[in-house]
Protein backbone atom coordinates (compact mmCIF):
# COMPACT_ATOMS: atom_id res chain seq x y z
CA UNK A 1 0.00 0.00 0.00
CA UNK A 2 2.81 2.39 0.94
CA UNK A 3 4.62 1.64 -2.33
CA UNK A 4 1.43 2.30 -4.35
CA UNK A 5 1.03 5.70 -2.70
CA UNK A 6 4.65 6.62 -3.47
CA UNK A 7 4.17 5.67 -7.12
CA UNK A 8 1.04 7.82 -7.33
CA UNK A 9 2.81 10.82 -5.79
CA UNK A 10 5.80 10.43 -8.16
CA UNK A 11 3.47 10.13 -11.16
CA UNK A 12 1.50 13.27 -10.28
CA UNK A 13 4.75 15.18 -9.66
CA UNK A 14 6.02 14.22 -13.13
CA UNK A 15 2.72 15.31 -14.68
CA UNK A 16 2.89 18.72 -12.98
CA UNK A 17 6.49 19.20 -14.08
CA UNK A 18 5.67 18.36 -17.68
CA UNK A 19 2.69 20.70 -17.84
CA UNK A 20 4.62 23.56 -16.28
CA UNK A 21 7.57 23.07 -18.62
CA UNK A 22 5.42 23.43 -21.73
CA UNK A 23 5.84 26.84 -23.38
CA UNK A 24 2.65 28.91 -23.57
CA UNK A 25 1.29 29.40 -27.05
CA UNK A 26 0.94 33.00 -28.13
CA UNK A 27 -2.47 34.09 -29.37
CA UNK A 28 -2.37 34.80 -33.07
CA UNK A 29 -4.32 37.59 -34.82
CA UNK A 30 -7.90 36.49 -35.45
CA UNK A 31 -7.86 34.01 -32.56
CA UNK A 32 -9.82 34.06 -29.31
CA UNK A 33 -9.52 31.85 -26.23
CA UNK A 34 -11.86 28.88 -26.33
CA UNK A 35 -13.93 27.77 -23.36
CA UNK A 36 -11.97 24.56 -22.90
CA UNK A 37 -8.55 24.89 -21.27
CA UNK A 38 -7.93 28.47 -22.39
CA UNK A 39 -6.59 27.26 -25.75
CA UNK A 40 -6.78 29.60 -28.71
CA UNK A 41 -8.95 28.88 -31.70
CA UNK A 42 -9.30 30.65 -35.04
CA UNK A 43 -12.53 32.54 -35.76
CA UNK A 44 -13.72 29.94 -38.28
CA UNK A 45 -13.56 27.29 -35.55
CA UNK A 46 -15.89 29.35 -33.37
CA UNK A 47 -18.88 29.39 -35.69
CA UNK A 48 -17.67 31.97 -38.22
CA UNK A 49 -18.49 31.09 -41.82
CA UNK A 50 -16.44 31.59 -44.97
CA UNK A 51 -18.50 34.59 -46.09
CA UNK A 52 -17.83 36.36 -42.78
CA UNK A 53 -14.11 35.60 -42.99
CA UNK A 54 -14.02 37.14 -46.46
CA UNK A 55 -15.88 40.31 -45.47
CA UNK A 56 -13.87 40.85 -42.28
CA UNK A 57 -10.78 41.29 -44.45
CA UNK A 58 -12.32 44.50 -45.81
CA UNK A 59 -12.64 46.07 -42.37
CA UNK A 60 -9.82 47.52 -40.29
CA UNK A 61 -11.15 46.93 -36.77
CA UNK A 62 -8.77 49.50 -35.28
CA UNK A 63 -9.83 52.29 -37.63
CA UNK A 64 -12.53 54.91 -37.10
CA UNK A 65 -13.99 55.50 -40.55
CA UNK A 66 -15.43 58.79 -41.85
CA UNK A 67 -19.21 58.32 -41.97
CA UNK A 68 -19.48 58.38 -45.78
CA UNK A 69 -16.80 55.67 -46.03
CA UNK A 70 -18.33 53.66 -43.17
CA UNK A 71 -21.83 53.52 -44.69
CA UNK A 72 -20.40 52.52 -48.09
CA UNK A 73 -18.31 49.79 -46.47
CA UNK A 74 -21.37 48.63 -44.54
CA UNK A 75 -23.26 47.82 -47.74
CA UNK A 76 -20.30 45.75 -48.98
CA UNK A 77 -19.68 43.65 -45.88
CA UNK A 78 -22.98 41.87 -45.32
CA UNK A 79 -22.13 38.14 -45.17
CA UNK A 80 -25.75 36.93 -45.46
CA UNK A 81 -27.67 35.82 -48.52
CA UNK A 82 -30.88 37.47 -47.25
CA UNK A 83 -31.58 41.22 -47.01
CA UNK A 84 -29.82 41.95 -43.72
CA UNK A 85 -30.93 44.51 -41.16
CA UNK A 86 -28.56 47.42 -40.60
CA UNK A 87 -27.93 48.35 -36.98
CA UNK A 88 -26.32 51.18 -35.07
CA UNK A 89 -24.85 50.89 -31.57
CA UNK A 90 -24.23 54.20 -29.82
CA UNK A 91 -22.20 54.29 -26.61
CA UNK A 92 -23.16 57.38 -24.60
CA UNK A 93 -21.64 59.10 -21.60
CA UNK A 94 -24.99 59.16 -19.77
CA UNK A 95 -25.70 57.49 -16.44
CA UNK A 96 -28.72 55.16 -16.86
CA UNK A 97 -29.15 55.01 -13.07
CA UNK A 98 -30.08 58.69 -12.97
CA UNK A 99 -33.70 59.39 -13.92
CA UNK A 100 -32.84 62.82 -15.32
CA UNK A 101 -30.38 61.25 -17.76
CA UNK A 102 -32.84 58.86 -19.34
CA UNK A 103 -32.70 58.97 -23.13
CA UNK A 104 -35.84 57.88 -24.96
CA UNK A 105 -37.82 59.04 -27.97
CA UNK A 106 -39.23 58.23 -31.40
CA UNK A 107 -38.29 59.26 -34.90
CA UNK A 108 -39.62 58.51 -38.38
CA UNK A 109 -37.23 56.93 -40.86
CA UNK A 110 -37.57 58.82 -44.19
CA UNK A 111 -36.65 55.74 -46.25
CA UNK A 112 -38.74 53.38 -44.10
CA UNK A 113 -37.38 50.29 -42.39
CA UNK A 114 -37.66 47.86 -45.28
CA UNK A 115 -39.88 45.51 -43.30
CA UNK A 116 -43.51 45.11 -42.28
CA UNK A 117 -44.29 45.16 -38.57
CA UNK A 118 -47.33 43.68 -36.84
CA UNK A 119 -49.13 46.27 -34.73
CA UNK A 120 -51.60 45.55 -31.95
CA UNK A 121 -53.93 48.29 -30.69
CA UNK A 122 -55.82 48.29 -27.41
CA UNK A 123 -58.86 50.41 -28.22
CA UNK A 124 -62.65 50.41 -28.17
CA UNK A 125 -65.45 52.05 -30.13
CA UNK A 126 -64.55 54.65 -32.76
CA UNK A 127 -60.84 54.47 -31.88
CA UNK A 128 -60.86 50.74 -32.62
CA UNK A 129 -62.58 51.23 -35.97
CA UNK A 130 -60.17 53.99 -37.03
CA UNK A 131 -57.10 51.99 -35.96
CA UNK A 132 -58.24 49.02 -38.03
CA UNK A 133 -58.73 51.23 -41.09
CA UNK A 134 -55.24 52.71 -40.55
CA UNK A 135 -53.69 49.26 -40.90
CA UNK A 136 -53.49 47.84 -37.37
CA UNK A 137 -53.12 44.05 -37.49
CA UNK A 138 -54.94 43.36 -34.22
CA UNK A 139 -57.48 45.59 -32.48
CA UNK A 140 -59.42 44.92 -29.29
CA UNK A 141 -59.38 45.29 -25.52
CA UNK A 142 -60.28 42.59 -22.99
CA UNK A 143 -60.27 39.87 -25.65
CA UNK A 144 -56.63 40.68 -26.51
CA UNK A 145 -55.70 40.95 -22.84
CA UNK A 146 -56.95 37.42 -22.22
CA UNK A 147 -55.18 36.15 -25.32
CA UNK A 148 -51.86 37.64 -24.17
CA UNK A 149 -52.36 36.17 -20.70
CA UNK A 150 -52.49 32.79 -22.42
CA UNK A 151 -49.02 33.33 -23.88
CA UNK A 152 -49.81 34.82 -27.30
CA UNK A 153 -47.32 37.50 -28.39
CA UNK A 154 -47.42 37.45 -32.19
CA UNK A 155 -46.91 41.19 -32.72
CA UNK A 156 -44.02 43.68 -32.84
CA UNK A 157 -45.60 46.80 -31.33
CA UNK A 158 -48.46 47.57 -28.96
CA UNK A 159 -50.40 50.84 -28.91
CA UNK A 160 -53.12 51.80 -26.44
CA UNK A 161 -55.59 54.57 -25.75
CA UNK A 162 -55.17 56.20 -22.30
CA UNK A 163 -58.54 54.96 -20.99
CA UNK A 164 -57.48 51.32 -21.33
CA UNK A 165 -54.12 51.56 -19.57
CA UNK A 166 -55.66 50.63 -16.21
CA UNK A 167 -56.77 47.31 -17.71
CA UNK A 168 -53.50 46.71 -19.56
CA UNK A 169 -51.49 47.23 -16.35
CA UNK A 170 -51.99 43.57 -15.44
CA UNK A 171 -49.86 42.66 -18.48
CA UNK A 172 -46.89 44.64 -17.18
CA UNK A 173 -44.65 41.66 -16.48
CA UNK A 174 -45.48 39.93 -19.75
CA UNK A 175 -45.23 42.92 -22.09
CA UNK A 176 -42.62 44.83 -20.09
CA UNK A 177 -39.97 42.12 -20.29
CA UNK A 178 -40.46 41.94 -24.07
CA UNK A 179 -40.31 45.71 -24.53
CA UNK A 180 -43.91 45.71 -25.78
CA UNK A 181 -45.68 47.63 -23.02
CA UNK A 182 -47.34 50.82 -24.34
CA UNK A 183 -45.63 53.90 -22.94
CA UNK A 184 -46.44 57.63 -23.22
CA UNK A 185 -42.72 58.46 -23.64
CA UNK A 186 -42.49 56.29 -26.74
CA UNK A 187 -45.72 57.67 -28.16
CA UNK A 188 -47.53 54.34 -27.93
CA UNK A 189 -50.13 55.57 -25.43
CA UNK A 190 -52.19 57.98 -27.48
CA UNK A 191 -55.65 59.42 -27.98
CA UNK A 192 -55.11 59.13 -31.74
CA UNK A 193 -54.17 55.48 -32.34
CA UNK A 194 -54.98 55.60 -36.06
CA UNK A 195 -52.36 58.28 -36.71
CA UNK A 196 -49.81 56.44 -34.56
CA UNK A 197 -50.41 53.20 -36.48
CA UNK A 198 -49.79 55.00 -39.78
CA UNK A 199 -46.55 56.55 -38.49
CA UNK A 200 -45.10 53.26 -37.25
CA UNK A 201 -46.16 51.44 -40.41
CA UNK A 202 -44.22 54.02 -42.43
CA UNK A 203 -41.03 53.50 -40.43
CA UNK A 204 -41.27 55.29 -37.12
CA UNK A 205 -38.91 53.76 -34.52
CA UNK A 206 -38.27 54.13 -30.82
CA UNK A 207 -34.79 54.66 -29.41
CA UNK A 208 -33.88 54.27 -25.76
CA UNK A 209 -30.91 53.86 -23.48
CA UNK A 210 -30.15 50.41 -22.07
CA UNK A 211 -28.57 49.61 -18.68
CA UNK A 212 -25.07 49.93 -20.19
CA UNK A 213 -25.77 53.45 -21.51
CA UNK A 214 -25.95 52.20 -25.11
CA UNK A 215 -28.60 52.80 -27.76
CA UNK A 216 -29.09 49.75 -30.02
CA UNK A 217 -31.32 50.20 -33.05
CA UNK A 218 -32.02 48.77 -36.49
CA UNK A 219 -32.46 51.59 -39.00
CA UNK A 220 -32.94 49.89 -42.35
CA UNK A 221 -31.99 47.10 -44.72
CA UNK A 222 -28.89 46.55 -46.87
CA UNK A 223 -31.06 46.72 -50.01
CA UNK A 224 -31.80 50.41 -49.32
CA UNK A 225 -28.31 51.29 -50.49
CA UNK A 226 -26.05 54.11 -49.39
CA UNK A 227 -28.55 56.93 -49.98
CA UNK A 228 -31.48 55.39 -48.10
CA UNK A 229 -29.34 54.27 -45.17
CA UNK A 230 -27.61 57.66 -44.98
CA UNK A 231 -30.94 59.51 -44.83
CA UNK A 232 -32.23 57.20 -42.11
CA UNK A 233 -29.07 57.38 -40.02
CA UNK A 234 -28.74 61.16 -40.18
CA UNK A 235 -32.41 61.57 -39.19
CA UNK A 236 -31.84 59.27 -36.21
CA UNK A 237 -28.57 60.99 -35.27
CA UNK A 238 -30.19 64.43 -35.26
CA UNK A 239 -33.08 63.13 -33.12
CA UNK A 240 -30.69 61.66 -30.55
CA UNK A 241 -28.66 64.87 -30.44
CA UNK A 242 -31.84 66.90 -29.95
CA UNK A 243 -32.94 64.57 -27.13
CA UNK A 244 -29.76 65.12 -25.09
CA UNK A 245 -30.75 65.39 -21.41
CA UNK A 246 -30.13 68.83 -19.89
CA UNK A 247 -28.32 67.22 -16.96
CA UNK A 248 -25.84 65.35 -19.18
CA UNK A 249 -22.21 66.15 -18.37
CA UNK A 250 -18.98 65.41 -20.19
CA UNK A 251 -18.96 63.60 -23.53
CA UNK A 252 -22.50 62.87 -24.75
CA UNK A 253 -21.71 60.38 -27.53
CA UNK A 254 -18.54 58.35 -27.03
CA UNK A 255 -18.62 55.78 -29.80
CA UNK A 256 -20.78 54.78 -32.79
CA UNK A 257 -20.53 51.39 -34.47
CA UNK A 258 -22.44 50.27 -37.56
CA UNK A 259 -23.07 46.65 -38.52
CA UNK A 260 -25.39 44.43 -40.50
CA UNK A 261 -26.91 41.15 -39.34
CA UNK A 262 -24.02 38.73 -38.66
CA UNK A 263 -21.62 41.25 -40.19
CA UNK A 264 -18.48 42.90 -38.76
CA UNK A 265 -18.68 46.12 -36.74
CA UNK A 266 -17.53 49.34 -38.43
CA UNK A 267 -16.49 52.18 -36.13
CA UNK A 268 -17.44 55.72 -37.13
CA UNK A 269 -15.26 58.80 -36.71
CA UNK A 270 -17.59 61.10 -34.74
CA UNK A 271 -15.91 64.23 -36.07
CA UNK A 272 -17.19 63.33 -39.57
CA UNK A 273 -20.84 63.69 -38.53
Amino acid sequence: MAEDKKKTVRKSAKTKTKSSDKPKKERLPGQRPSKAGGKTAPIDKLGRGKRYLETIKLVDRDKFYPFVEAIDLLTKTSPTKFDATVEVHIQTGLDPKKADQNLRGTVGMPAGLGKTIKILVFAEGAHATEAKKAGADYVGSEDLIEKIKGGWLDFDLAIATPDLMSKIGQLGKTLGTKGLMPNPKSGTVTANPAKTVEEFKKGKVEFKLDKDAIVHLGFGKISMGVEGLTNNFMTLYKAIMAAKPASAKGIYLKKITLSSTMGPGIKVNLSSL
